[in-house]
């Protein structure tokens, strides 16, 4: 008889990983952010990253993140990877689920995740933690009851040949 192995990866790598893979799909130059949302049986339920909303044509909208004009920026055409996997769910609720994001989620996100139901945020980068908007996502999310905490990456090098 042959024993199982031992080497498989962790649910948290493999949703994490899930997140990570899905932000390669952002066609912003700058920030790819994936989005992973899980069912408390640990069952994928939705995935998103950051890019432009359906039917609006990557090539007819701008990436650039500077500009005197707002409406030459990415900043007010683009949906954030989170508010897309929580959109792009058609299974009813979200209660009770984890999401697993590559960065910390903005306010506006913060509200999104709170109202969906989703009471768990795994998270691997933190890089904006002292602007106001994360500021108030933090304390949004605390005071509504979502646990957030920081993924701990395992450094194991997973290669896949596409």
């Amino acid at each position: 008889m042959s024993t199982k192995r031992d080497d498989y990866i962790s649910w948290d790598e493999y949703f994490m990983g899930v997140a990570l893979l899905s932000g390669l799909r952002s066609k912003d130059p700058n920030t790819q952010v994936g989005c992973c949302i899980v069912s408390p049986d640990n069952k994928i339920l939705s995935m998103g990253y950051n890019g432009l909303p359906r039917g609006c044509s990557d090539d007819d909208f701008p990436w650039t993140r500077d500009g005197e004009d707002p409406l030459e920026t990415k900043y007010v055409y683009s949906t954030h990877s989170e508010l897309n996997a929580i959109l792009n769910y058609s299974g009813g609720s979200l209660e009770g689920a984890r999401m697993y994001v590559s960065l910390f989620p903005c306010n506006e996100c913060a509200k999104a995740i709170i109202q969906s139901g989703i009471k768990e945020v795994i998270y691997d980068c933190d890089k904006y933690a002292d602007t106001p908007s994360v500021i108030a996502s933090k304390r949004m999310m605390s005071a509504a009851g979502v646990k957030f905490y920081q993924y701990h990456r395992t450094n194991r090098e997973i290669k896949i040949n596409l």
